[in-house]
């Protein structure tokens, strides 16, 4: 990714429910959570997930990878790879995976921190969960 532009990225938490999306840009490193998608075995509503690509013109997309402690592959690292090659040929942007091991976790530690259990109840952690995976990717992409 060239760093002389002012990209714009959306991060996503894959879940076969739920699909957590976040927005950054490299100018700042920073990434901030937008919104969780409701998906059914995986499959977000398209049409929502079109309207937030309109709406941030993302220059690139990044999909958080799951992968066991020791680095193996489980079922749902398939699925989000499929995920991200789905995103990939439906807009004809770069997809670019990153190892989202503990993402949830500190989502869900982060969130407590904030508000207590409440926090935990309005359906942020998947947004979190992508904002964290996002933010990684554009530190280690710096």
């Amino acid at each position: 990714m060239n760093k002389s532009s002012h990209s714009v990225l959306l991060g996503f938490d894959f879940g076969s429910k739920r699909i957590g999306v976040a927005v950054g840009q490299t100018v700042t490193e920073t990434a901030h959570p937008l919104v969780t998608l409701k998906a059914i075995q995986g499959a977000p509503e398209w049409k929502t997930l079109e309207k937030l690509l309109k709406t941030w013109q993302p220059d690139g997309l990044v999909v958080g990878i799951p992968l066991n402690m020791d680095g193996t592959e489980q079922t749902i690292t398939l699925q989000a790879r499929e995920f991200a090659e789905q995103l990939k040929q439906r807009f004809n942007l770069p997809v670019y995976e990153m190892d989202e091991r503990l993402s949830t976790k500190d989502a869900r530690e982060r969130l407590f921190a904030e508000g207590g259990y409440k926090a935990l109840q309005h359906g942020q952690v998947d947004s979190v969960a992508a904002q964290l995976i996002l933010q990684n990717w554009l530190t280690s992409h710096k």
